[in-house]
């Protein structure tokens, strides 16, 4: 396994664009949370909005960053025949996935941790100015790290579960495709649904806003389903994804 990650690490980190693009999961993070910030305020009253979700908005959106990157972990290969000279010196193909997905997730754990963390301190003075409690907005106490937590772990599962569909579907444009369209056309499918009981399943299987549902903070009792509940249902989709991604490399020809 040593030579196996040695050697996807080395094809990720020269990966054309990986250097871009894990820039661009940061900037696009910290830019979308502290617009998201600017424009919300809080009432003396109460204003209605919870403040991890305002702050780490911008999660919703790098997510697509994070796809891409995944999905270029392993469909490159396949644009560029290169999977057939990785599978011969490493014939082992769940041994290479799996060295694809421990590389992926160290990344994006890293780099995940650098976007929540930056956009939780450059919006929170933002939130304070804009009437926010300064209790609600702490690091260190409160629901808040574990939004910031669950933030970076649901970036992780976005990588995995973009990484098992590229797998099982070898095109790159297809498979973000398909990642994208289950992330964010899903949920707004959800919403064209008049049965509530409909709406609310599917909302719990929907791995955007189940997997979302870890930065909620406040009304948590009006969840459909609990924060690591809600990402428990990311990582089922991660794994399945994984799975399937995995027995199919191992049963067809590369």
């Amino acid at each position: 396994m040593r030579e196996h990650l040695h050697a996807e690490w080395t094809k990720l980190r020269t990966l054309a664009g990986t250097g871009r693009l894990l820039l661009t999961i940061v900037v696009l993070t910290v830019a979308v949370s502290v617009a998201a910030s600017a424009v919300v305020s809080c009432a003396s009253q109460g204003c209605g909005y919870d403040p991890a979700r305002i702050s780490l908005f911008g999660v919703q959106v790098s997510q697509a960053v994070v796809a891409v990157l995944a999905v270029s972990a392993i469909s490159g290969e396949y644009g560029t025949n290169m999977i057939h000279l990785t599978l011969t010196a490493m014939p082992r193909r769940t041994g290479v996935l799996a060295a694809k997905a421990i590389t992926l997730a160290g990344l994006t754990l890293i780099v995940g941790s650098v976007a929540v963390l930056a956009s939780a301190l450059a919006t929170r003075r933002i939130l304070l100015d804009n009437g926010f409690p300064a209790e609600t907005l702490l690091l260190t106490s409160g629901p808040m790290p574990r939004a910031a937590v669950g933030s970076v772990l649901y970036l992780v599962l976005i990588a995995l579960f973009s990484l098992g569909v590229a797998t099982a579907v070898r095109d790159s444009a297809a498979a973000v495709g398909v990642v994208l369209g289950l992330l964010y056309l899903f949920p707004a499918v959800i919403l064209m649904i008049a049965d509530d009981d409909r709406q609310r399943l599917l909302w719990r299987i929907s791995p955007m806003n189940a997997g979302l549902a870890v930065q909620a903070t406040t009304d948590l009792a009006a969840l459909p389903l609990s924060p690591w509940a809600g990402l428990s249902v990311l990582a089922a989709w991660a794994t399945a994804a994984l799975l399937g991604g995995g027995l199919l490399l191992r049963t067809r020809d590369a």
